[in-house]
């Protein structure tokens, strides 16, 4: 997929757009220059072997600019915007290609100019020239997923201009929860990507593989038939027990598990694409066929992504939305003798967050959990499950969502449970101790919201009958 340079322009015009009307709201003059600057390239260690570079999502998301080195510049008083690229040593020739002159940059990535990174300073000092209360507007600011926080440009001489720290990033942050034509295009490009590749492990899976084969047949897929060199985040293959383990696949746990007849498989794999992601999460039984048992928690599941997806639409509450996976959670539990007792009561107990402790869902964009979930006035709630939301917003238009019910046996949330007096009751034991170490099912679907709905842009199977026929090898796509 050919992706044009003209998405990262709309992105630029409207974050000038929505910078000029904060600084009119301050009193302040709408001149100064946002100033960001792109990731630089590591070895990893003190060794001299490079990891690949990917750029930093704020960065890419104005610019669009895949090599390492950059600054990147907005002027608030005329729009124009300039690429700062690095003066490359002449051994760069030798080892890694031509050296290319900033012209070529100025055509690939459809800026107003380009100029050295050395020159920065420069060309600064003609922007301020003569102008009261200019400004360097810097990025910086909290990540509210990960609490670590972007960091502003630095280069020799910053210390002569006077910077502004507060502004850019609430201003930006907000820029990329809404997502233009463009950016949904290429997001629809790399969720069908991503669906497609999760098929084929579906109709590759057997018993007797390890985990990281399937981790490989998505990655093979998404890299030869769709141009995703990145994934999003590192893939999860957790099959029998370790379906529980929400963040499965790290390096303590890489993947390798032997595939037995009669697990379930829960694949939370997404690839990546110029820089925007997706994110989708099957489970099904790796040997084909569900049993009874595993019907009853994936039905559980389906049934809370059907309900949370007919239910979005702009004005609809992410927290009203959880709640009503959750409910419909240990509903379906109620109903197959897991669980007893008044739904109601379950859930102001919180007894939803021992099956599903993690929030609903997220925004999607540049980032798996992109920006924006947590704006000014607007705070955690702290109790158990809801804690874990990554947003408590208000579904506006142009907002990309994942939409992850799950319902889990994790041991360390259900022994505590079963002692609370406030809880224990709600469980039929016997019923419940066919479920434990058995794992647990996700289902995750990448959802754009609509003036009127939404859309889904995930196309993968979801229905029992379908996972299963798409298991012996048809599904009518």
């Amino acid at each position: 997929m050919e992706v044009s340079m003209e998405l990262h322009a709309v992105n630029r015009k409207k974050l000038l757009s929505r910078m000029s009307d904060q600084v009119k709201s301050m009193g302040q003059p709408v001149n100064g220059v946002i100033l960001l600057q792109g990731g630089d390239e590591c070895t990893r260690y003190c060794t001299d072997h490079t990891p690949l570079f990917r750029q930093e999502s704020y960065f890419a998301y104005l610019f669009g600019v895949k090599e390492p080195g950059f600054f990147g510049t907005l002027d608030l008083s005329n729009g124009k915007s300039a690429l700062y690229c690095p003066r490359l040593d002449p051994e760069y020739a030798v080892w890694l290609g031509e050296i290319q002159p900033p012209s070529h940059f100025k055509d690939l990535y459809g800026v107003d100019e380009v100029h050295y990174v050395d020159e920065l300073v420069e060309v600064l000092n003609k922007s301020r020239a003569g102008v009261s209360s200019w400004l360097l507007y810097l990025l910086y600011g909290k990540n509210s997923d990960s609490g670590n926080f972007s960091q502003p440009a630095q280069f020799e001489g910053i210390e002569d201009f006077a910077v502004d720290k507060e502004v850019l990033h609430p201003v930006l942050s907000e820029c990329r929860v809404h997502k233009s034509k463009l950016e949904i295009d290429l997001m629809r490009y790399v969720c069908k990507v991503s669906s497609a590749a999760h098929i084929q492990v579906m109709q590759e899976c057997k018993p007797g593989m390890r985990e990281y084969q399937l981790e490989a047949i998505f990655l093979h897929h998404v890299y030869r038939y769709g141009g995703c060199r990145h994934c999003s985040y590192t893939c999860i293959c957790a099959t029998g027990t370790n379906s529980s383990v929400l963040h499965y696949g790290h390096a303590a746990a890489p993947n390798d598990r032997l595939l037995e007849n009669g697990d379930m498989a829960l694949l939370d794999m997404g690839a990546e694409y110029h820089f925007y992601g997706s994110d989708i999460t099957c489970s099904f039984p790796v040997n084909g066929t569900f049993t009874d048992n595993q019907k009853v928690v994936y039905t559980a599941v389906l049934k809370a992504q059907n309900a949370v997806i007919r239910a979005i639409r702009p004005g609809v509450s992410w927290v009203d939305l959880h709640k009503l996976a959750e409910s419909c959670i240990l509903e379906t539990l109620k109903e197959n003798g897991v669980l007893q007792g008044d739904v109601q009561a379950m859930m102001e107990s919180r007894l939803g967050a021992i099956f599903m402790p993690h929030g609903l869902g997220h925004f999607l964009g540049l980032d798996t959990h992109d920006t924006g979930g947590y704006p000014a006035g607007t705070e955690r709630i702290n109790s158990p499950g809801l804690k874990s939301l990554r947003t408590v917003r208000i579904l506006e238009e142009g907002m990309v969502v994942t939409v992850e019910p799950g319902c889990y046996f994790i041991e360390a949330l259900l022994v505590p449970a079963l002692e609370d007096p406030a809880q224990r009751n709600f469980f039929v034991e016997p019923a419940l101790e066919v479920f434990r170490h058995t794992g647990g099912v996700r289902l995750e679907d990448d959802i754009l919201v609509t003036a009127n709905g939404c859309e889904n842009l995930t196309i993968c199977p979801r229905e029992i009958e379908d996972v299963e026929a798409v298991m012996k090898g048809s599904w009518p796509m």
